[in-house]
């Protein structure tokens, strides 16, 4: 695993040519790549130039597909993919990863799991092709789907599930909040293998908060109240042999209001503490 920065997850709006400087100010080890700003530096190998200079892994990179758009728009947007994905994985980012609602208010959920299965089934072809991996992530907060017509796919068992119904190259999208909210264990996360994590995410949960009561972008830093075993987690995963890029997602409002060097400071230092409590 390694520290990896995602700017617009800790509400920090940058170019990603400024997001290889602030990373390191953070302590972070990666960021994430922007493929189109990537393509306007010239070919893949000038993008890992860039990214070697700065002494930085790639993380992740979007995935440039509303895999839930009506079917016409989704064919044309899949055209698309093959293209973004051979430019990533020749410059050396291999993951992408998107979210999946914890609710459907179509159909119920065995009608639900196929049809998710389908869509998401060429996509994760079009990825395997230039050798990515694709992750999925679910939303743990009974407060997401406690009002929806049908319920769907919460937690990690059911998502993995889903993950081995679509290709061998995909996995899970691992946040701690959403393991948190949906009631995982540690036991649980030693159950997979670095193939089952895609990408992760870490964030605190406020405290005095029953657990299903927990709103979904009311968050905190990582190791902020410790509410989320963090240390548990990590370690967990370091066991396991995890090789995913690890990224702060806190949805703290006052981050977005700072300059950026200073947000990516006290985003990477909370990560840094949480880190070296694990171990790592």
């Amino acid at each position: 695993m390694f520290r990896n920065l995602s700017p617009g997850a800790i509400g920090v709006r940058c170019t990603m040519e400024q997001a290889l400087r602030l990373a390191p100010l953070g302590g972070f080890e990666g960021v994430d790549l922007e493929v189109a700003a990537a393509q306007k530096w010239g070919g893949p190998k000038e993008a890992a130039k860039r990214f070697a200079d700065a002494g930085l892994r790639m993380g992740g990179f979007g995935l440039p597909i509303d895999w839930n758009a009506e079917l016409s728009e989704y064919h044309r947007q899949l055209e698309g993919l093959g293209p973004v994905a051979e430019f990533a994985a020749a410059a050396g980012c291999a993951r992408t990863a998107t979210w999946v609602p914890s609710w459907c208010d179509k159909m119920p959920y065995d009608q639900a799991f196929e049809w998710h299965a389908e869509r998401f089934r060429p996509i994760a072809k079009a990825l395997k092709e230039h050798g990515c991996r694709l992750g999925l992530e679910f939303l743990g907060p009974k407060t997401l789907r406690a009002s929806r017509k049908y319920e769907f796919i919460s937690t990690m068992g059911c998502m993995l599930g889903l993950c081995a119904a679509i290709g061998d190259n995909v996995g899970l999208l691992l946040d701690a909040w959403h393991w948190y909210t949906s009631h995982g264990t540690l036991e649980d996360l030693r159950r997979l293998t670095d193939a089952d994590v895609v990408y992760i995410h870490i964030n605190d949960a406020p405290a005095g908060v029953a657990i299903d009561e927990h709103v979904d972008n009311v968050r905190r830093l990582p190791g902020e109240t410790g509410v989320i075993d963090l240390v548990g987690f990590l370690r967990a995963l370091h066991e396991i042999g995890c090789t995913a890029p690890v990224t702060p997602e806190p949805f703290v409002a006052r981050l977005a209001e700072l300059p950026p060097a200073e947000a990516v400071r006290i985003a990477g230092d909370a990560v840094a503490r949480v880190w070296k409590a694990a171990g790592l």
